[in-house]
């Protein structure tokens, strides 16, 4: 059977094509033996005339395991990336599809030599400084490795109205049938009669529909920017969001004339305009067919996550980092009986700080699945985010809103910088968490104790309560009520987690949010015994610390128990985690149940113990007593 592999595939892959969808040869198979992770395989993949290893990612590991991938199988690659690490190009394969299982081996290919690719020039380190400069970024100095600045176009000289054209006199006229000038958006006013603008739209939102006392409606709205860097955004509704919804495109270049201004509401608008659009019936939006390379794509004012722990909660930002985790996506049920998807992963940067990033909705299915094959694959991408929302719920968090846009792995100076840093050792420094570690009310300076002093010193039993943090091992944890059923509804942007109880044999009923749903969720309501060498005591952990401890989520435990019935593997679990050793924060209190009054001990986090560090800390108890 003749067959003809697409000529240059290897080179495009490695050059950064990742569109081109190849048919491509695999010439051999390798286990990769690890113990930590999954198993992995890696590849050698050719095009009749150059071959290139790449690694598959482990959910197609099941490709090579029943054999519908082998050595000679023709196969087309769907979904791949191409990244340098430690000087060489490292290609993962997301998605492909086997087109002949069984193949002789086409051509004569050799190893492909990165060399050959035309490289790019670097960009001297002036530019970069007077980029700094120009845009007013101050970055600590420590973190001046980062290079991360404001991603902008560059200045242009002071706007100048063009000259006006000539019209000769045919009689009266009636309406003044002119051209609008083009003018800047940074120059845009409510006192002019006539004006247009050339921008891109950076970002379209959804078409949102509402009820007030005036009936219903529709409304819609995109974020436009222009050549000199100036944004603004403009507003549709009913009628005028039939014209124009299907006609606006993210990254197109328009002229947009004959619209009116009003002030901005704040509120839902983060740009930097205290003016926004809005367009009626008369208002003209015309697409641009040529490409205009004046107009960035795109507009980024980039926080370091350092920086993100000072900021105002609710604040819209831009962040970029290394995603470094990704949760699952979970249903969520929304307070109007709508369900919705969220799905938490981290980002870390060179400012030696992380962050927990929530996505919403569409964003789990599209972005964030695909960045949990890329990291369950090995590979760590550069997330940058546009329009985040900050949460300060537990420590400092962000949110996508329906105007936030991410982009992975993006080709800018400020990806590429963060790359080099992971890269060359950012990948195994240690970075503090403003998310989970930063919980409301927590001194951050909590001291050491032993087990035996929280009984021994009285903790919990004055009128605030007692942050204190210890070593201690798991001794015993009770498992006949383990988790108890939890309202999954939203009230704002968090989840009700109130105790839901049976309206029926199918569905479950929140008191506190009045409403009915078929499915509930599982939070963790863990009581453990923990010791150490100097004592014994009961704590308590609920959903984020039990997770800690336990390794899986309440609802995946007790679907494990109660539905498949399989105490075995229960069983198995909780006994991985005896005698582990963890540090852990704990919150104590006295509390009052029935007539008597009870120390209560709450694991408000939990760490597996890292001996290094442990020692460190050890060492500086021994330091501190020589010196006194």
């Amino acid at each position: 059977m003749s067959v003809n592999l697409t000529p240059n595939a290897i080179p495009a892959i490695v050059s950064g094509d990742m569109n081109s969808k190849p048919l491509v040869q695999v010439l051999d198979i390798k286990l990769i033996p690890n113990s930590k992770q999954q198993e992995r395989y890696r590849i050698l993949l050719s095009d009749a005339v150059s071959s290139q290893h790449a690694m598959l990612a482990t959910q197609l590991n099941d490709r090579v395991q029943t054999g519908r991938v082998k050595k000679g199988s023709v196969v087309q690659l769907i979904d791949y990336i191409c990244s340098p690490i430690q000087n060489r190009k490292i290609v993962v394969v997301l998605n492909m599809e086997t087109i002949i299982p069984d193949c002789e081996i086409i051509g004569n290919p050799k190893t492909f030599v990165e060399s050959d690719l035309p490289t790019q020039g670097a960009l001297p380190n002036n530019n970069l400084e007077n980029s700094f400069k120009s845009n007013n970024v101050h970055l600590p100095a420590q973190n001046t490795n980062c290079n991360m600045q404001n991603f902008r176009p560059t200045v242009k000289p002071s706007y100048q109205l063009p000259p006006l054209p000539v019209y000769k006199s045919h009689g009266a006229i009636v309406k003044n049938e002119a051209p609008a000038h083009i003018i800047p958006i940074a120059a845009l006013n409510p006192y002019q009669g006539r004006w247009a603008i050339k921008a891109r739209v950076t970002a379209k939102g959804g078409l949102r529909r509402y009820n007030n006392a005036r009936g219903d409606g529709k409304v819609f709205s995109f974020d436009l920017l222009d050549s000199d860097g100036g944004e603004i955004r403009v507003t549709c509704f009913n009628a005028v969001v039939d014209r124009f919804y299907d006609a606006i495109e993210i990254g197109r270049v328009y002229l947009i004339s004959k619209g009116s201004l009003k002030p901005a509401q704040k509120n839902f608008n983060h740009l930097k305009n205290e003016w926004e659009i809005l367009l009626d019936l008369a208002s003209t939006v015309e697409l641009c067919p040529d490409e205009d390379g004046s107009i960035p794509r795109q507009q980024f004012s980039f926080r370091h996550i350092s920086d993100i722990a000072n900021v105002d909660n609710n604040s819209i930002l831009d962040v970029i980092g290394v995603v470094t985790f990704v949760n699952p996506s979970v249903p969520i049920l929304r307070k109007n009986g709508m369900e919705t998807r969220r799905r938490n992963l981290n980002i870390k940067d060179c400012s030696g700080r992380s962050v927990e990033l929530t996505l919403w909705g569409e964003f789990c299915n599209r972005e964030g699945q695909k960045l949990q094959e890329m990291v369950n694959a090995g590979f760590f991408p550069i997330l940058a985010i546009k329009a985040g929302k900050v949460n300060d719920f537990t420590g400092k968090s962000i949110g996508t809103i329906s105007s936030t846009q991410l982009f992975i792995n993006p080709d800018f100076s400020e990806a590429r910088s963060l790359r080099d840093w992971f890269d060359r050792g950012g990948k195994d420094s240690a970075s503090v968490s403003i998310s989970k570690d930063i919980i409301p009310g927590v001194p951050k300076n909590d001291v050491r104790k032993t087990v035996s002093q929280i009984k021994n010193e009285g903790l919990g039993r004055s009128d605030k309560p007692d942050w204190i943090t210890v070593r201690a091992r798991i001794s015993f944890i009770k498992t006949d009520t383990f988790c108890y059923p939890a309202c999954p509804l939203l009230i704002g942007d968090r989840q009700c987690n109130k105790k839901v109880t049976r309206s029926d044999n199918t569905r479950w009923q929140c008191d506190r949010c009045n409403q009915e749903f078929e499915e509930c969720d599982y939070r963790y309501l863990l009581q453990a015994q923990i010791l150490d060498p100097t004592g014994i005591a009961w704590v308590t952990a609920f959903q984020e610390s039990g997770e800690d401890i336990l390794g899986y989520s309440a609802k995946e435990l007790y679907m494990l128990k109660y539905e498949q019935q399989d105490d075995e593997k229960f069983g198995g679990i909780i006994k991985s985690r005896l005698f582990n050793q963890f540090v852990l924060r704990l919150k104590i209190k006295e509390e009052l149940y029935g007539d008597e009054q009870r120390v209560k001990i709450t694991v408000v986090k939990a760490d597996k113990a890292d001996y290094a560090s442990e020692s460190r800390h050890m060492l500086d108890l021994i330091s501190n007593l020589w010196r006194h």
